[in-house]
């Protein structure tokens, strides 16, 4: 039973009520003038979703359609700033049809940026080959397996004044590039992050994923993270990977990604997190746009996302491990402790006490598993790196 997802500008009266296909429920991003500002969830009866339902479900959660004339006038773009220039980096190993996608998302840059294919370890040609199928697209090796790698091979490759980064399992809206560089416009931002969708919800795997770690939790209003106030070691709340912009003269002032983490090494996430709070610990700016929006496929199958969800727990404390081997910052013992404390345990108890599909046990003991084995992870893929760097 899936998940059908719409998308709906509440200023316009076409809400749709037919649902074709074994869907459960449907699930509406909301916009007025165009830009996202909730969603909601409604249940599918006899194939159709009910308007009266859906317009309770907006006024209970996010604004009475009453006021979207008031949210039009609001939410209606002003004339653009001055934005700077900007190279958009897709760092992929051997995804071709996702990558097709990504590609044919990105509408033509403005002059004086570019669209890079980071190609990481290649097996075979497949990514070139995709990527010739795209004028103006610039593919670029990088031979040392790891995403970190292929991030700071775009960072060495980029030539604009913002590197905006987007995976290769992601659709890019007509607008993205142009919203996550618009905070850029101030010069005391150093790093934007975006509003990140599923593509779909046709699985259990995917819809559990949505429920546990989606990237849409993030919320739909603009948010400033900044140390202090923002504990510089607590940032899941800012934003990830598959969205988000730098400003490469504060990279050339805090330094590369961290090649011991992420996605082909053993730490299997975490660079993201860690290059925000060493933003955060340098004095630098974060903007969270909602408006910089994009769509995420999410893995399908049952195995898949175990694996997903072990990889995060490997990399939120390979993670910390990092920061604390850099920075000797013991407050990351605090942070794991209290994570594990308030929000592991006590879930994984009501998991085993009140059996529920939505607490599956088997995924909450993956997490779990991931998050012990973190530190031991980094310190293997630092040696790794280590070798690979001799």
């Amino acid at each position: 039973m899936a998940t059908r997802i719409f998308d709906i500008d509440l200023s316009e009266s076409n809400i749709p009520g037919a649902v074709q296909g074994d869907y459960r429920q449907g699930l509406f991003l909301l916009r007025a003038a165009g830009r996202p500002i909730g969603k909601v969830a409604v249940p599918v009866h006899a194939g159709a979703t009910s308007p009266r339902t859906l317009q309770r479900s907006v006024h209970d959660n996010i604004l009475t359609l009453a006021a979207v004339t008031r949210w039009r006038a609001r939410l209606a773009p002003a004339n653009p700033p001055d934005l700077p220039t900007a190279t958009v980096a897709i760092c992929t190993r051997e995804r071709p049809d996702d990558l097709r996608r990504a590609l044919a998302s990105l509408t033509a840059p403005r002059q004086g940026q570019e669209v890079l294919v980071i190609d990481n370890c290649p097996a075979t040609d497949a990514t070139r080959t995709v990527a010739a199928e795209f004028p103006g697209v610039r593919y670029v090796v990088e031979p040392v397996k790891g995403l970190d790698n292929a991030r700071n091979r775009a960072i060495a490759e980029a030539k604009t004044e913002v590197l905006a980064f987007i995976d290769d399992d992601a659709v890019a809206e007509p607008d993205w590039l142009a919203e996550l560089i618009r905070p850029f416009s101030d010069s005391r931002v150093h790093c934007t992050t975006g509003l990140t969708m599923p593509l779909e919800l046709e699985t259990e795997a995917q819809e559990k994923f949505e429920s546990l770690s989606g990237f849409s939790m993030r919320g739909f209003y603009a948010r400033t993270f900044r140390s202090p106030p923002h504990n510089p070691l607590i940032v899941g709340d800012i934003g990830a990977g598959v969205n988000m912009a730098l400003r490469l003269s504060f990279v050339a002032r805090i330094g590369p990604f961290d090649p011991a983490l992420d996605a082909g090494t053993a730490t299997q996430s975490g660079g993201d997190h860690e290059y925000y709070t060493r933003i955060l610990k340098a004095g630098g700016r974060i903007e969270f746009t909602p408006y910089a929006l994009n769509w995420h496929r999410h893995r399908r199958g049952w195995e898949d996302l175990q694996k997903a969800l072990w990889g995060y727990g490997v990399g939120v404390y390979a993670a910390w491990t990092s920061t604390f081997v850099k920075d000797r910052d013991w407050g990351v013992f605090r942070c794991a402790f209290g994570w594990f404390r308030h929000d592991q345990v006590p879930t994984l108890i009501r998991a085993y006490l009140r059996p529920s599909a939505d607490l599956p046990k088997a995924i909450l003991w993956a997490q779990l598993r991931g998050c012990a084995s973190g530190p031991a992870a980094y310190f293997k893929a630092r040696r790794a790196a280590a070798r690979q760097r001799a």
